[in-house]
């Protein structure tokens, strides 16, 4: 079997089609989780904290030069090692955001799925006629004690 017929197989197989579809969708829907967090949750949390951008929380692990700006990227670029914590919070907090949101997605799904009419519990089937002979003769038998 020829290369290209081979890998023809290999992609227009269902499976991969799928992946394609939802590596898709999910860069979407991250982008609109990304929005979610920045744009909605940051603001919110880092009012109640008293600090709007996290990121720029660190602590230099050298002397940081004089008339170095005190961010991030200004420390970093004057080639100071830093412990960026603020970085590793957003980061971590995107995470939890995003865990809830597909967490809710995957419980509104299961809903939806319990929601589908269930098909009803088939009747069982009629006995065969034997056992139903002796059911009879056991119950004639019990009447006549």
């Amino acid at each position: 079997m020829g290369f290209a017929k081979e890998f023809k197989e290999f992609a227009v197989k269902g499976n991969v089609m799928d992946l394609a579809v939802g590596v898709i969708i999910g860069g979407a829907f991250g982008k609109i989780v990304d929005s979610t967090i920045n744009d909605l949750v940051m603001p919110v949390i880092g009012r109640l904290i008293g600090q709007v951008d996290f990121s720029n929380l660190f602590l230099p692990l050298a002397e940081v030069p004089q008339g170095t700006e005190r961010t991030l990227a200004a420390v970093r670029a004057a080639g100071v090692p830093v412990f960026a914590y603020g970085s590793f919070v957003t980061v971590a907090v995107n995470f939890l955001i995003l865990a809830w949101v597909i967490f809710l997605m995957v419980k509104g799904m299961n809903r939806l799925r319990r929601a589908e009419a269930a098909p009803a519990p088939a009747a069982p089937p009629e006995p065969p006629e034997d056992v139903v002979l002796l059911r009879e003769i056991r119950d004639s038998l019990k009447a006549g004690r």
